[in-house]
């Protein structure tokens, strides 16, 4: 009697798990999909200029600065076909402060190339973007090869001798070299599935568990 009780008690718990589980996954869905609102709906308003805007994620801007070419990056990506290459990443100065622009992404023949350095600092439409985390998983950079797979903030510190600001911006243009960035509102969002995943686990150990009660009682 007594390890049926227990047996009870151990499935109970992880039903209870799996459904705890599949209920956060719903909180992250709902948070989630707002977020994905606000993004859409702030990648449809007109730029709004820098200097006198409140900095914040995604958010679309006009600016003219002064940009650094000699400290220019090569940070190691993927463009939109999936072909590797550089992304060309630049120090700006905009009204006293520093930032770092991402202008887009080259082929790695390109690199040093002059072509890559014709950019309007007169005329510049972007997007703010919260810089990430770096990946664990990703590579040192080669700061001596300008050879990048991160934005490493003390790598950046070394490399230029500045500080820039926690949001970077992605260029947007009629460039062919480097080739902007398309900043849209497609991330990951899996959360109903796991949701539904964790509720069925929960389901099906109730079943199972009710047919083996039924059928040793």
């Amino acid at each position: 009697m007594k390890h049926k009780f227990l047996f009870s008690v151990f499935v109970i718990f992880f039903i209870l798990v799996f459904i705890a589980l599949g209920s956060w996954q719903i909180i992250r869905l709902n948070w989630k999909n707002n977020l994905i609102l606000e993004i859409e709906n702030s990648l449809k308003n007109p730029p709004v200029e820098l200097t006198q805007s409140q900095k914040e994620n995604y958010l679309k801007i006009k600016t003219s600065g002064s940009i650094d070419l000699d400290k220019q990056i090569y940070l190691y990506n993927l463009n939109d076909t999936g072909t590797p290459g550089f992304e060309v990443i630049n120090p700006i100065l905009i009204d006293n402060e520093d930032y770092l622009i991402n202008r887009g992404w080259i082929p790695f023949e390109k690199k040093g190339s002059k072509e890559i350095n014709f950019f309007d600092e007169n005329n510049i439409i972007g997007t703010l973007k919260l810089q990430g985390r770096k990946n664990i998983f990703k590579p040192d950079n080669d700061i001596e090869e300008n050879y990048w797979f991160s934005l490493n903030r003390e790598d950046i510190l070394k490399f230029t001798g500045k500080e820039f600001s926690k949001y970077i911006i992605y260029l947007d243009g009629n460039y062919q070299f480097p080739e902007p960035k398309k900043i849209s509102a497609n991330i990951s969002n899996n959360h109903k599935k796991y949701a539904i995943t964790w509720f069925s686990l929960a389901i099906s150990i109730l079943l199972l568990y009710l047919y083996f009660r039924k059928k040793n009682y």
